[in-house]
């Protein structure tokens, strides 16, 4: 609470971070690799990124080793998306998890038990004491972990708006500068990009459907803007590497390497590394499925102004696609695919979303929610940005 009504410099919040990460093990990569990259996201709503840009970043010949989450509350998690695979394991030892980085390059798994475990404690506190906003503190359950977890560069994808912890860009700017910061007064590079979280990115939002968009677009063919979100991130990941002499040329490394099939395949070495079954995404309609699946038609005409990322990430988890608290079961196979963004000129009566459900009362209320998630204009409106800063 000390915290919270007071602040922490950049000293301080270095200190309490570095204690943190000595709390447990401290991972060392150099056995496996010389030189590995990790990603962070600070959560979203249809934030699949991590499953097409780390395949991305690993085909370009630069390690990915990363520890995810799950999701709780309307934010998703890495974990659970790739757990709609059958047999996938995200419990791998410390000795797995340096064989693979070594064998295959890419590593995704869940974060071990050794790594950091002061914050478990300390955000077990900050839930029940109401001081999970505290910047300094949310910096250093992030920052430990990714100390803690070995790579030498870290790219932190952070989230700004209505279905983001960091509302404002003013809030998002404080974090991201705070974590670059700490990055460099512990040793490592790192760069913080500021990206739009005020309407879900890419279409699909629900574990085994963003799974579907993720393998959709490592082969081609996903929704413009979430292409156009993974390949940003995966160059500064090249950059961050070496992998690139400047932006420009990391995008055209990134791009080779989704347009040739390499991250695809990278994709599958993953799946079938981690002994997920890989004819699932070799052909994704054999992922979890749900029962009941309802497209809704645009109510009127006009531009849309607003698709509210907290409700649709809070309409999937009412559908039983979310958790409300650690340890609560999902179902893999629901969600809703919104098939519009903001500044769209949308006719009435063209498919405005589809939900995925399997029971009908829940149903009914998805539909009901998405209608109000999506606001009107009768006049343009501009398209939103997908960054808004990167801080180095």
């Amino acid at each position: 609470m000390a915290i919270l009504l007071n602040g922490m410099d950049l000293q301080e919040t270095t200190d309490l971070i570095l204690a943190m990460a000595h709390s447990g093990d401290m991972l060392d990569l150099t056995p496996a690799v010389p030189f590995a990259v990790d990603k962070h996201s600070t959560g979203g709503v249809g934030d699949k990124t991590t499953l097409v840009v780390e395949p991305i970043v690993a085909a370009c010949g630069l390690p990915v080793g990363k520890m995810s989450g799950r999701g709780l509350g309307f934010s998703g998690g890495t974990l659970d998306k790739m757990e709609s695979i059958p047999g996938f394991r995200v419990n791998l030892t410390t000795q797995e998890f340096l064989e693979q980085l070594r064998s295959v390059g890419l590593v995704l798994a869940g974060q071990s038990a050794d790594l950091a475990p002061a914050d478990g404690k300390l955000y077990a506190l900050r839930d029940v004491t109401g001081t999970v906003q505290s910047i300094p503190l949310i910096a250093s359950s992030i920052m430990s972990k990714k100390l803690a977890a070995g790579a030498q560069a870290i790219l932190l994808d952070v989230k700004v708006g209505l279905g983001a912890f960091m509302s404002t860009l003013e809030e998002a700017r404080s974090l991201a500068q705070l974590m670059v910061s700490v990055a460099r007064m512990a040793g490592r590079k790192a760069v913080a990009l500021l990206s739009d979280m005020n309407q879900p990115l890419g279409c699909a939002v629900g574990n085994a459907l963003e799974l579907k968009e993720a393998i959709a677009t490592l082969r081609g063919d996903g929704p413009q803007d979430f292409c156009e979100h993974c390949l940003t991130v995966a160059a500064h990941m090249l950059l961050l590497g070496g992998k690139a002499g400047d932006e420009a040329e990391a995008r055209q490394v990134a791009e080779k390497a989704l347009r040739e099939g390499l991250a695809w395949e990278k994709f599958r070495k993953l799946v079938i590394a981690q002994g997920g079954d890989v004819k699932t995404v070799e052909d994704p309609s054999l992922l979890p499925s749900a029962r009941l699946i309802t497209t809704v038609p645009a109510p009127r005409s006009g531009y849309i102004r607003t698709v509210n990322a907290r409700t649709v990430g809070e309409t999937v988890m009412a559908l039983g696609g979310g958790r409300a608290k650690k340890g609560d079961p999902i179902d893999y196979a629901v969600g809703v695919v919104a098939h519009h963004k903001v500044g769209d000129s949308v006719q009435a009566g063209k498919p405005l979303f589809t939900v995925h459900a399997n029971n009908e009362s829940l149903q009914a209320q998805a539909c009901q929610q998405m209608l109000e998630a999506h606001a009107w204009s009768d006049v343009p409106v501009e398209p939103l940005p997908l960054f808004y800063e990167v801080i180095r």
